[in-house]
């Protein structure tokens, strides 16, 4: 399924920006390769959190397992166009799922682990899927049950297929993949050759959040993908055969581009990590020979704090560390660079196909990589493979003036090879996030900086959205759902300044009268009654006897962040 317009395909194919690679091709090239090189490897704490033992495959071990899923799918009637929601962490099997699908032209739409049924349920409606494709247990939470159940309230999802241990009427994987005959595998290369993928096909269908009250399908092609993946590579200095560690989960832009189309564009070794834990990610990184990483702001700064955890690492090798979703660390960035030779990439995207990187290569200086991104305008070149690709302007959303001079704050807009074309069977809402001449409303405030108004300096949001550890939340989403509560008269979600996540979730509540409820009552209705993941939780509970408001009655959220920063 193509939804690119063809205009847009042709002209960035013209420009050599897009291609006719798909990304099963650059699985392919590296199989012919070095077959038996290793290609993957799970999380070392992997029988923790599906209970099995971690496995290690080469790139032909690797094509046999996506073999099998594909003539798995193809046999229970998935094919092209179909949509299945995956629901992994990141294990073997996430990536072998996701090359299946891109052989057969089925679309991925993944959820995030931390999802429970009102999430998966809306997905799977949305994207009309035909399974459910999860493990028995993720940690000590059964989500095969609980895709079960979303598929018996769901009538086009045929079928739940589990990772781990048999659960009654879910298709255990195992099983299923050990069950097949090689007429099987043959039907499934007939499958994958009649599908006559391209690399305009949507590849995947991510949800974010924003000022809408439920999430938003992203679908987005495998060139759409390829091109994000060339600019994380490029950022990186990733090198072919690099070992890559990936932290992030698979699930939105931060860990798909970072890591799987990474490795594909690469053809080294990609070693997984779920969910965080600080001991196991720095025994992955000594004992694997790390070349990159990703980590957060918090965590490499706890690191500099506790030079011990840095012993026996070898940084001839790991050179480069990518960052992101919070305010970085001049003193952190400057002291990897100087005590270790680590080049510290500060990263800013999002799911849409907004992409900014601040390198050493073009911005050495560790203050201003820390708080600056180039300028990807007219007048202005920069290393960075992208920066003739991505057009940026900022513009007053108030009057639609375009900015040009230093200090003034507007939002960033804008157009190129990255910006996805449109939200997923949403036409009003993708009206809403584009302007008249096609620049993509990105909803983020920046400023330009630097002595030649050379950079952008990201100041903070006007959509109305809580960034918690990199997850995107609706303040309208939660706000809907607690406006139910049997004691909350009105209530208004902001997010909370943290030094380690970014922000937390800060409900302040005007209770009814002769009401009241803590926040373990409010959060217990939140997962239990509504049902929502646990991330969403409130974390901050202010009561108030009224909400801040305009004369038209709008909630004044600035006056509230406002009291959290005074109090902070």
């Amino acid at each position: 399924m193509i939804v690119v317009p063809a205009d847009r395909i042709a002209a960035y194919k013209e420009q050599n920006w897009w291609g006719d690679v798909r990304l099963d091709d650059l699985f392919r090239t590296h199989l012919r390769a070095k077959p038996d090189a290793q290609a993957c490897v799970d999380p070392l704490n992997c029988e923790a959190i599906v209970g099995r033992a971690p496995l290690r495959l080469t790139w032909r071990e690797l094509d046999d397992l996506v073999a099998r899923y594909a003539a798995l799918l193809v046999g229970k009637g998935v094919g092209k166009d179909d949509a299945v929601v995956v629901q992994l962490p990141n294990i073997i099997e996430l990536g072998a799922v996701y090359l299946a699908c891109a052989r057969l032209g089925v679309i991925v739409s993944p959820a995030p682990v931390q999802y429970r049924e009102n999430e998966l349920a809306y997905i799977a409606e949305r994207v009309n899927a035909r399974a459910i494709i999860t493990a028995t247990r993720i940690g000590k939470h059964d989500h095969a049950a609980m895709a079960m159940r979303v598929k018996e309230a769901q009538p086009g999802v045929d079928f739940v297929l589990t990772v781990g241990a048999e659960t009654q009427g879910a298709l255990q994987a195992d099983a299923a993949l050990a069950a097949l005959q090689p007429a099987d595998l043959v039907a499934a290369q007939a499958a994958a050759q009649a599908a006559d993928v391209t690399a305009d096909d949507i590849f995947t269908i991510c949800w974010t959040s924003g000022t809408e009250s439920a999430p938003k399908g992203v679908p987005r092609s495998h060139n759409e993908w390829i091109i994000m993946g060339q600019g994380i590579v490029d950022a990186g200095d990733i090198e072919p055969g690099d070992h890559l560690l990936n932290p992030f989960p698979m699930v939105n832009m931060a860990g798909i581009s970072t890591s799987f189309v990474s490795w594909l564009l690469v053809g080294g070794l990609l070693i997984q990590h779920h969910p965080f834990d600080l001991p196991v990610f720095l025994q992955q990184i000594r004992e694997e020979k790390v070349d990159y990483t990703v980590a957060p702001p918090a965590v490499l700064n706890l690191l500099l704090q506790n030079e011990a955890l840095l012993e026996g690492i070898d940084f001839s090798r790991l050179q480069n560390i990518g960052s992101g979703s919070a305010p970085l660390s001049a003193w952190m960035v400057g002291t990897f660079h100087e005590k270790y030779g680590v080049r510290i990439t500060n990263f800013f995207g999002s799911n849409e196909g907004a992409c900014f990187t601040s390198t050493y290569k073009d911005v050495p200086n560790a203050a201003d990589r820390a708080s600056y991104f180039p300028r990807f305008a007219d007048g202005f070149e920069w290393n960075a493979v992208l920066h003739d690709r991505i057009r940026t302007r900022l513009v007053d959303p108030d009057t639609e003036e375009e900015i040009s001079e230093a200090g003034r704050v507007g939002e960033m807009r804008i157009k190129g090879p990255t910006i996805f074309s449109g939200y997923w069977k949403a036409p009003e809402i993708t009206d809403r996030a584009f302007d008249r001449d096609g620049w993509f409303r990105t909803g983020d405030l920046f400023r330009i900086a630097g002595d030649g108004l050379q950079f952008y300096e990201f100041v903070g949001r006007l959509k109305d959205i809580i960034i918690r550890g990199g997850m995107n939340i609706s303040s309208e989403e939660i706000e809907g759902y607690l406006q139910g509560h049997p004691a909350i008269a009105d209530v208004a979600l902001v997010g909370a300044p943290d030094p380690n996540l970014g922000e937390r979730l800060c409900a302040f509540v005007v209770f009814k009268s002769d009401h009241t409820a803590d926040l373990e009552a409010i959060n217990r209705y939140l997962t239990e009654e509504k049902k929502v993941a646990v991330f969403k939780q409130i974390e901050r509970l202010e009561a108030v006897d009224a909400l801040p408001r305009n004369p038209v009655g709008k909630i004044l959220k600035r006056d509230l962040r406002k009291r959290l920063n005074d109090a902070s």
